[in-house]
């Protein structure tokens, strides 16, 4: 009985521990779009940099090194990539793309950097063991084992063949163990790990998840890729902090053909519906990274451009993704960040409805337009978003009384112009094709 007792306050210790890990949408700064596998330590900080002084003061904290830190060619084809790894068979920055790295113990360097401009500092990783550390069967730190004990030969992932699954065994936690430890001592503040829940992959996420409580250190983890099924909501609330509802998003308003790579912005209207009645504190669908402003000179997809998402477009990006309450990355180069995308990451009023709402949800869609509604924080009225999904200009007419909040009139201020309408019993909006619009409704 007493057992039972210490085993259910556990559970709800970690729970709790883990829900104040990111108890607000992690808003920051990735990589990934702009730089691909490719990104150096020189462009990194150059963007973090900018981040500090143009957006840290809007919230925007997170700072994540993507894929590929660890390969000193990059550039090269699949099958031809060079690995940096220690003697335990842990990935270690490249030291020609991350020189720091070779005189500060890995990233611990680079961490205390992000940190001292009071922001937090983050890595990615695909999950498992590396194959060159099983191939030398390497052993694992703190640990009896070796890397072969660890290592499912039968699982890889089905985009990244760099690594084996690892097996959930007492050698795969050890490893996990490992990587957490070797993370912690570097200052990790996040870590996103990938090609996990696509397949859902619940003993490697429960396993890196345990891993990271175990340093003691607060390390927000982030699942990768997409969709996450959402029948699997109650694994992932007492794993993860952030998860991915759908594969990669990028700058399109929908993909070439329904079904294929990548992700546009039509699909996760439906992807968001389905996870808005979910969103629960310190634990968030994620509708992936912002794909704006310019994205190069390496991208992680496609050739360098300047997003092809129109302002309006990235504007409904914006309020879709607060209606939902997504974490927040951007995407964008930020040394090339220019006033219009610098206005659309710093609307303090739209970023609080992303920061400080909840019962989100979707109150009604059809081919040409769709209604999400929200609540402040602060109790007081409720958020209203109108969306025009049409090829056309359209007007919508809402009548208020239609959001369920006790009232027919309310006092209007529209968020993205920074206005006050008045009173009103009814909304009546001209909307640009793929355009939308957010109000306070008080």
């Amino acid at each position: 009985m007493l057992l039972s007792f210490f085993l259910a306050l556990g559970s709800l210790l970690a729970q709790q521990t883990s829900s104040t890990l990111a108890p607000k949408p992690p808003i920051g700064w990735n990589s990934w779009d702009s730089y691909g596998l490719s990104v150096t330590e020189s462009e990194y900080r150059a963007n973090a940099t900018v981040l500090a002084d143009r957006l840290l003061k809007y919230g925007w904290q997170y700072t994540v090194v993507d894929e590929g830190w660890y390969l000193p060619n990059p550039e090269a084809k699949p099958g031809s990539f060079k690995f940096t790894l220690d003697a335990t068979g842990r990935y270690t920055p490249a030291l020609n793309r991350f020189p720091s790295a070779a005189k500060d113990a890995g990233f611990k360097g680079l961490s205390d950097w992000v940190h001292a401009q009071k922001m937090k500092f983050g890595i990615h990783i695909i999950r498992g063991i590396p194959r060159e550390a099983v191939d030398k069967n390497l052993p694992i730190a703190g640990s009896k084992f070796k890397a072969s004990e660890a290592a499912n030969k039968s699982d890889t992932c089905r985009w990244n063949a760099d690594n084996y699954g690892v097996k959930a065994n007492a050698a795969g936690q050890a490893y996990y163990d490992s990587l957490a430890s070797l993370y912690a001592s570097w200052g990790i503040d996040f870590v996103k790990i990938d090609c996990i829940t696509v397949p859902y992959l619940s003993d490697e996420i429960r396993m890196f998840s345990d891993a990271l409580r175990k340093t003691g250190r607060p390390i927000v983890l982030s699942l990768s890729p997409g969709p996450t099924p959402p029948d699997k909501v109650d694994h992932l609330r007492h794993y993860a902090q952030m998860w991915r509802i759908s594969d990669d998003f990028w700058d399109r308003w929908k993909p070439a053909s329904e079904g294929t790579f990548p992700q546009g912005l039509l699909g996760q209207f439906d992807r968001a519906a389905t996870w808005a009645p979910l969103v629960q504190t310190g634990h968030w669908p994620d509708a992936d990274m912002l794909p704006f402003g310019y994205i190069g000179p390496r991208p992680g997809y496609g050739k360098a451009r300047t997003s092809e998402l129109t302002h309006d477009e990235q504007r409904t990006v914006m309020t879709l993704w607060s209606m939902l309450r997504s974490p927040l990355v951007a995407g964008l180069n930020l040394t090339k960040l220019d006033d219009w995308t610098t206005a659309l990451l710093t609307n303090r009023e739209v970023l609080d409805v992303d920061q400080n709402a909840h019962g989100a949800r979707q109150l009604s869609k059809d081919a040409s337009q769709a209604v999400w509604v929200s609540k402040p924080d602060d109790g007081v009225g409720a958020y209203l978003a109108l969306f025009n999904l049409s090829e056309a200009q359209k007007s919508i007419t809402y009548p208020l009384q239609a959001i369920g909040a006790g009232k027919t009139n309310f006092s209007v201020r529209d968020l993205w112009e920074h206005k006050d309408l008045g009173s009103k019993d009814t909304l009546k909006v001209t909307l640009p094709s793929h355009a939308s619009a957010l109000f306070r409704l008080r």
